[in-house]
């Protein structure tokens, strides 16, 4: 009705698109300022890693005592890791054929005496990717508290899971004050997260100014190849998953697209996609996902299944090789296939986790010196916005096909939702 109309202006879509314009002109226009408004936007992700730990536990819980049957969290688990480390590892083969048919490193002819071997670990601040046995081992939390208190979400995800199968072994009738109470925590969760939503525009805005005041809009001149190949691997990648999206779960990505636009810009705002986190799985369920599928996939999506970091790993491999004027063999391509899927996994929450993984892989394959990997100094953060979009869009496509799979996808809720792209109320 007209009464219920709001003003243009109030669009949290509109506010961001003009937050994010205005912080890479304040960046452009005036660099320094634009250095000193990294707190603006580090302090409105903050906010939303704030309540990130706490929403995946009440989303898990409810979600797993509501759908009552243990069997099926095992599958959504199973389905989840599958169908991530098949796409992941298309990704890099993707990446992989992308780079060598676009060459982006080619005719740099890079003299390796003119690197600094000490850049990259300036970068990275001395840290290291963890072993796959040390990554499993630090999804299991040593203390609940600790879990929570540091924002470890797999450890968080690890305990949800066992706490909510507990709970639906118990019976819901058997302890209605707990699965009640996690339920009205959830509710004051999503207001807080509401409110916190209407500062999302300032948080754009600083991260934007932040990133172009830093690194400088010259520096798309310099790597206009590989920022091209980047980019345009990132569209032809999305056009995969919309294939996938489509034609197994019967959801147009599109209409999703349109439908959650809002949680999609402020990520490439942020150049996070943690700081939507909590608004993406709430327009997840609203589009017909269930909370059980939701809570396990999208939280578990972020360490595993990150496809647009993938594609960027692979280009750059052979981007730096080709810089050096070395052409990797087809067996090296494999092996630095096989380096980065294992490395890949560990990158979450990693500084310079890009770095690390090109580093290692640089060791391994032995096609280009170590040091090279600071070629890549100037132009990472300008890839952010790629891989940002690519692993969220790719999360939220496993999320309908894992949900799809268990028969836990509402196609009336679905098609209401994408067709009205009602945005999920604050």
């Amino acid at each position: 009705m007209a009464e219920n109309k709001r003003p243009w202006w109030t669009s949290v879509f509109l506010q961001l698109l003009v937050a994010v314009v205005a912080g890479v002109l304040v960046g452009h226009l005036w660099p320094a300022l634009g250095a000193q408004l990294k707190p603006v936007g580090d302090g409105f992700i903050r906010l939303i890693k704030m309540i990130i730990a706490p929403l995946i536990f009440c989303v898990v819980v409810t979600g797993i005592a509501t759908v009552g049957d243990v069997k099926a969290v095992g599958r959504i688990g199973l389905k989840a890791i599958v169908y991530f480390e098949v796409v992941t590892t298309f990704a890099l083969l993707f990446g992989l054929v992308v780079a060598n048919v676009f060459r982006p490193g080619a005719g740099l002819d890079i003299n390796p005496a003119t690197l600094d071997p000490h850049a990259v670990a300036a970068q990275t601040k001395g840290g290291q990717l963890p072993s796959i046995g040390d990554f499993l081992l630090h999804t299991i939390p040593d203390s609940v508290v600790n879990a929570f208190a540091q924002n470890q979400l797999l450890q968080v995800l690890v305990f949800a899971v066992f706490f909510g199968v507990a709970l639906a072994a118990i019976g819901r009738e058997r302890a209605p004050l707990v699965l009640g109470f996690v339920d009205q925590v959830q509710q004051v969760i999503f207001k807080v997260m509401g409110w916190i939503m209407r500062v999302a525009p300032l948080g754009a805005f600083g991260a934007m100014a932040f990133i172009i005041g830093q690194y400088g809009l010259s520096t798309l001149g310099t790597y206009a190849k590989l920022i091209a190949a980047c980019y345009g691997a990132a569209v032809l990648f999305t056009l995969v998953l919309a294939a996938i999206s489509r034609f197994y779960a019967g959801v147009s990505v599109w209409k999703f697209l349109r439908y959650a636009r809002e949680e999609f810009l402020l990520a490439l705002g942020t150049a996070s996609t943690e700081s939507v986190m909590p608004r993406i799985m709430a327009k997840l369920t609203d589009a017909g996902c269930s909370r059980a599928a939701t809570g396990l996939v999208v939280p578990t999506g972020y360490s595993f299944n990150l496809d647009g970091a993938t594609i960027y790993l692979s280009i750059c491999t052979v981007f730096l090789a080709q810089a050096f004027g070395v052409e990797m063999t087809l067996g090296q391509q494999l092996l630095a296939v096989l380096i980065l899927m294992l490395t890949s996994k560990g990158m979450a929450g990693v500084p310079g986790s890009s770095f690390l993984a090109l580093s290692a892989t640089a060791a391994a394959i032995g096609a280009f010196p170590v040091a090279g990997v600071a070629l890549l100094l100037g132009a990472d953060r300008l890839m952010d916005s790629m891989r940002v979009f690519v692993n969220l869009l790719g999360n939220c496509v496993a999320t309908f096909v894992v949900a799809k799979s268990e028969g836990q996808l509402d196609r009336d809720k679905l098609r209401e939702t994408l067709e009205g792209a009602t945005p999920v109320a604050a």
